[in-house]
């Protein structure tokens, strides 16, 4: 119609083949922008540090404050934390207020251990970095290769313990 303002359609989640930095940030925006917009029970990240994944923005935290809400699951799986708590301040206080949503486990580098994936994972959708060095992976919506991801991840969680913890106590 004549004179009408078009209303804004929601980001759609890319599918397909990603390459470098910057398109895998903004697929990592656009997953947690669309996990508060979708109301996602469940999200997964997965990575050996996320060092390089834009975590720690204001915008970040806002999509996970929005997606945080009765009956949701957040797991964190990673090598090691203490990138995130230098390099992503603003996800610790967030991490500290939804202790009871969050699970974090850390997968020492021993021999024999899973490798631990840098990845994203949901009910409906998914994203796998092959090639972390170079931001080089895919994204989309296929079941078989969101299941085989999920295994992948659910390896590596097996083989991790807890850590990340909302606080530290002290003696």
């Amino acid at each position: 119609m004549q004179g009408e303002t078009p209303v804004p359609s929601e980001p759609s989640l890319p599918e397909g083949r990603f390459d470098g930095r910057e398109a895998f940030e903004g697929i990592v925006r656009a997953a947690l922008e669309n996990a508060a917009r979708q109301g996602w029970r469940e999200l997964v990240l997965s990575d050996p540090d996320f060092a390089d994944w834009p975590l720690g923005e204001r915008a970040s935290i806002q999509a996970l404050q929005a997606w945080s809400a009765t009956g949701r699951r957040f797991i964190l799986l990673a090598r090691r934390f203490d990138v995130i708590e230098r390099a992503h301040t603003r996800l610790v206080p967030w991490r500290r207020m939804w202790d009871h949503i969050i699970e974090c486990r850390a997968v020492r580098p021993e021999a024999g251990s899973p490798a631990v994936p840098s990845a994203i994972w949901t009910p409906d959708w998914f994203v796998h970095r092959a090639d972390p060095e170079r931001s080089r992976g895919v994204c989309g919506f296929d079941p078989r290769a969101r299941r085989e991801l999920r295994e992948t991840i659910d390896e590596s969680w097996r083989a991790g313990r807890p850590a990340f913890p909302a606080s530290t106590l002290g003696l």
